[in-house]
């Protein structure tokens, strides 16, 4: 874990899965919880980390964008992967590629 922190590619990587995980919690646990047992409190608290790390990861994205001379559409890619359930998983895989 260290080693994926040394680096703007490994951070973004790191936050890619962190998104993913918290997304998956908040349709698969979370919503079920709300909408057919009529508990709310999950949402709004893995909703709300959820929503930091979507924010943390977006933030992410445009640095790596910058010091890492992608393209408008690599970055937009990165973004929309956030939006997918599994998209940053997948999108994982092109940055294992990169250094």
């Amino acid at each position: 874990m260290k080693k994926l922190l040394a680096t703007q590619i490994g951070k973004l990587r790191l936050l890619g899965f962190g998104e993913a995980i918290s997304w998956l919690l908040l349709l698969g646990f979370a919503m079920p919880l709300k909408y057919i047992w009529n508990e709310p409190t999950a949402v709004r608290y893995v909703g709300w980390v959820h929503g930091i790390l979507f924010l943390l990861y977006i933030s992410q994205a445009y640095k790596v964008s910058q010091s890492h001379n992608w393209s408008l559409k690599k970055l937009a890619t990165a973004f929309a992967a956030a939006f997918l359930p599994f998209g940053t998983f997948i999108f994982d895989n092109q940055l294992k590629k990169e250094k």
